[in-house]
């Protein structure tokens, strides 16, 4: 893991952080520049070993993380696995929901099922996640909600209609969410990430003809890295962001600019 020299946000020191999805891929760096700002981060995912193997690398650099393994598609556990850290760490003041698949899937393979599913993984745990949040973070005075968006539904994607249908969707409820909670001084925003890469993009679709292309249909020329979303994410959940609500927020590079099928 590469030291982070970039900002530093006072506001996030000793504050109670929660990542979804937090094992692997944006969400290790999510939670791993949230640890060096000297937050209480705590995460979930349903990767086990990678969620401990996280654990045991921040350790060595002096940093830690509390893992759960718990699958978001079941909302009774999910939420008492927020409960829990509540219980035990005091309110939640940055919720960071990231977990997400986007497996490809063409719509002539869609059942009924596997969209229940994409919608289960992609959109429901969002918002139950906040539900059971809320209350605390209004208590103790506000805080920041952050949904990790996609790119791929403004950019009309094929072969993703339920993952697409489901980031699209977080767009209207991070909207709604930031009305109906704004009062409580508790802020909703969507993240929008572009081509990010990650070890999971590499391993089933990436390539670098495909890493190429993106380059070339973003307005900035190099490749986008986890980290990129991550440090977004600080300044959301900080206070420097503290009139910020309402908004997608996209970390693409200018790819959204081009409309792009196939």
């Amino acid at each position: 893991m590469a030291a982070n020299h970039t900002a530093t946000y006072p506001s996030l020191a000793g504050r109670v952080a929660f990542i979804s999805g937090g094992a692997s891929g944006i969400g290790a760096s999510l939670v791993e520049h949230f640890a060096r700002q000297g937050a209480k981060v705590a995460f979930c995912d349903v990767d086990e070993a990678a969620g401990r193997a996280l654990t045991g690398t921040l350790a060595k650099e002096g940093l830690s993380a509390r893992f759960d393994r718990v699958d978001v598609r079941d909302i009774a556990a999910y939420q008492a696995t927020l409960a829990k850290v509540e219980q035990d760490w005091g309110p939640i003041r940055a919720l960071v929901n990231n977990a997400g698949n986007d497996t490809r899937h063409a719509l002539e393979e869609l059942t009924p099922d596997y969209w229940d599913n994409c919608l289960a993984v992609n959109l429901r745990h969002h918002v139950f996640a906040i539900q059971q949040v809320a209350p605390g973070m209004a208590k103790a005075g506000g805080g920041s909600i952050i949904n990790l968006g996609s790119i791929a539904w403004m950019r009309g994607r094929p072969n993703l209609v339920g993952y697409a249908a489901s980031k699209a969707a977080i767009s209207g409820v991070s909207r709604t969410l930031a009305r109906e909670l704004g009062d409580k001084n508790i802020r909703v925003n969507a993240l929008v990430p572009g081509a990010i890469v990650t070890e999971r993009q590499q391993a089933l679709w990436r390539s670098p003809d495909a890493d190429r292309q993106f380059i070339e249909l973003q307005c900035l020329k190099f490749q986008l890295e986890p980290a990129h979303v991550a440090r977004v994410a600080l300044f959301l959940a900080s206070e420097d962001s503290s009139a910020i609500t309402g908004q997608n927020l996209i970390v693409d590079a200018g790819l959204g600019q081009v409309s792009v099928a196939g």
